[in-house]
């Protein structure tokens, strides 16, 4: 009897024993539950809105890009007619900054400081995204999705807060390059550019691209700033030089000019135009379809435009968003494309964060993109990141304008290998 007592409180024992030990354990899990299941918020979100801010130049040289927030703009609408994100509504906040950096560095403040916004987003142009991005960084703002195609943005380890979207100026540039030289390896190359960051990536990617032919076979390089009224005697000097290659980087309003100059000039060279450029709507109209014939440039994504993709599901998608909630639009302005997709991603990155809606997590999630697909991406492109890669998309395909589209030719080519 009395051993089976001892034996009894000997057991007692152990498991009071076991269960002080396993207190502290069971205390963690619980914590870790509770925290996992907590709703975190940083500046700019809350149980019913996310506040994003955004800069564009809705007047200006560089107007016609803002499309592009416009576009954004009613896809929120859209999403939140839908619900919102996680229940949460999307409040866009996009303030004009005319393509003027001082005049984004005031807005930017403003929505960082007045505005409180979560994040930054899709902030038009490249002069304009570098005069906020030191800022933003110390002020660990997520500067996401970059309206721009620097190569800069994608520099985790000095600037961990920024991301671009699109593939880079500079690989574009390198690809024109390599085609001019299968094509016409004796070339005379004239190069129009945009004398700032835009204009300057692209000629150091023809460079690139060249390689060592770079120097006898550039017979001339004008730059132009875009506080100019127009760029026709620009054109003028680059004819004289008997050049039959044309490399044109310059934003929409220039590009337009560039065009309907060459043809007034009777100057036709192959004509190579900056994808940005490549909107049949505020470019190619303006420029004249006839002048237009035989141009050059690269895409990422569906031209809404070519009929071949009249059916295709993204097309059709886009076409209902537009009928809902941005009927107005002029659709053959491919700008809509460029705020279609980036909101999508947006979007997409939102909803992944959950009820984690910090700063932190935002840029935690960006870095972390796997395969992700858009609709109206060219077919095999896919928005990937990683912590030391914040260029989500990597690919180009080249273009040429037949008739009244632009007609996509060759492979794929990858901007980040180069090849």
């Amino acid at each position: 009897m009395n051993r089976r007592t001892d034996q009894r409180g000997s057991s007692c024992a152990v498991r009071f024993d076991m269960a002080r030990a396993m207190a502290p354990i069971l205390s963690v899990l619980l914590a870790a539950q509770a925290l996992a299941g907590e709703k975190r918020y940083g500046p700019g979100a809350n149980d019913t809105e996310i506040r994003i801010g955004n800069t564009s130049p809705y007047s200006g040289p560089a107007s016609a890009f803002s499309m592009v927030a416009k576009t954004e703009q009613a896809y929120f609408r859209k999403v939140n007619a839908e619900g919102g994100v996680n229940g949460r509504r999307i409040v866009f906040l996009s303030y004009d900054d005319a393509y003027s950096p001082p005049k984004t560095v005031e807005q930017t403040r403003r929505l960082v400081e007045s505005d409180e916004v979560l994040l930054v987003f899709n902030a038009l142009g490249t002069a304009a995204n570098s005069a906020v991005q030191k800022y933003l960084n110390s002020k660990r703002v997520p500067q996401l999705f970059v309206s721009s195609g620097a190569a800069k943005w994608n520099d985790p380890q000095n600037f961990p807060w920024t991301m671009g979207f699109t593939p880079s100026y500079e690989t574009e540039g390198f690809i024109y390059a390599r085609y001019v030289l299968s094509e016409r390896p004796a070339a005379k190359i004239a190069i129009l550019f945009q004398n700032d960051d835009f204009g300057k990536d692209y000629l150091k990617g023809i460079k690139q691209g060249l390689g060592d032919k770079a120097a006898s076979m550039i017979v001339a390089e004008e730059a132009f700033d875009v506080s100019e009224p127009t760029i026709g005697s620009h054109i003028v000097k680059l004819k004289a030089t008997g050049a039959d290659v044309m490399f044109d980087i310059a934003t929409p309003k220039f590009a337009a000019q560039a065009i309907k100059r060459m043809s007034e000039l009777g100057w036709k060279p192959l004509h190579f135009l900056s994808y940005v450029s490549a909107s049949i709507g505020s470019v190619i109209k303006p420029a004249g379809f006839d002048n237009a014939q035989g141009l050059i440039s690269a895409a990422y994504f569906k031209d809404p435009n070519d009929p071949g993709w009249t059916d295709d599901p993204g097309l059709v998608q886009l076409n209902a968003f537009l009928d809902g909630y941005f009927p107005g639009a002029d659709r053959s302005d491919t700008l809509i494309v460029n705020g279609y997709n980036t909101a999508q991603a947006l979007v997409y990155l939102l909803r992944q964060c959950g009820d984690d809606l910090t700063r932190e997590n935002v840029m935690r999630q960006a870095a972390h993109l796997t395969d992700v697909e858009l609709g109206m991406l060219l077919p095999g492109i896919r928005l990937n990141t990683s912590p030391g890669d914040f260029a989500p998309i990597k690919q180009w395909q080249l273009m040429r304008f037949e008739g009244t589209n632009w007609r996509l030719f060759g492979d794929l080519m990858r901007a980040d290998t180069k090849k």
